[in-house]
């Protein structure tokens, strides 16, 4: 089972990377698999920490995949990495071995720490569909058009009846970003 989640990594020249990615269980290990090419690859290569932080501020994922990475940060406590000021937990993170693989790599990583910061009370349609949207996003150099198109009308339901003004600006930057897309430039998304 993959699940979502946001990341913070550090770069060779100590800037934090934040971004959502999947990531996987496998008994007490945690599985991160980024795409090559990607900072994050990288930065789990140079630095072998990395913090896991699980949020329901879809504005972060949203900014995060449209270049809005200017989120708070704090030093996380066990690893030399920042975590997101506010998550609702987290976890902190050190590569134990990689799988080397053409696509993607996988990271096994350790938790060396977790912490709880506040309650999860549930995400509602708008944030799920927000959520939703930026996996579609992340893959906009292979997906169909078609497919893209019809993704976002059936989420943009869940906007129109449950979205609050952080979804929306979340929703709003995501479809930007689909617009300026080259291969999506073209599809009717501006009516939204």
């Amino acid at each position: 089972m993959i699940r979502e989640a946001v990341i913070t990594t550090i770069a060779a020249n100590g800037a934090a990377h934040i971004t959502p990615l999947g990531y996987r269980l496998n008994g007490e290990y945690v599985v991160l698999a980024p795409f090559v090419p990607s900072q994050t690859l990288e930065n789990l290569r140079e630095r072998r920490v990395a913090v896991l932080n699980f949020t329901d501020e879809v504005r972060i994922i949203a900014g995060a995949l449209t270049g809005r990475r200017a989120w708070p940060t704090t030093p996380a406590t066990q690893v030399d990495c920042p975590r997101l000021a506010d998550p609702l937990a987290h976890w902190e993170l050190e590569v134990e071995s990689v799988r080397e693989l053409l696509e993607r790599p996988e990271f096994l990583c350790r938790i060396v720490a977790r912490a709880n910061h506040r309650p999860f009370l549930g995400f509602n349609r708008a944030q799920a569909a927000v959520v939703e949207l930026a996996i579609l996003v992340s893959r906009l150099d292979w997906l169909e058009v078609e497919k893209v198109q019809g993704e976002i009308r059936y989420l943009q339901i869940a906007i129109d009846k449950t979205a609050g003004p952080e979804e929306r600006e979340a929703w709003n930057w995501l479809v930007a970003a689909i617009i300026a897309h080259p291969r999506h430039a073209s599809s009717n998304l501006s009516a939204l």
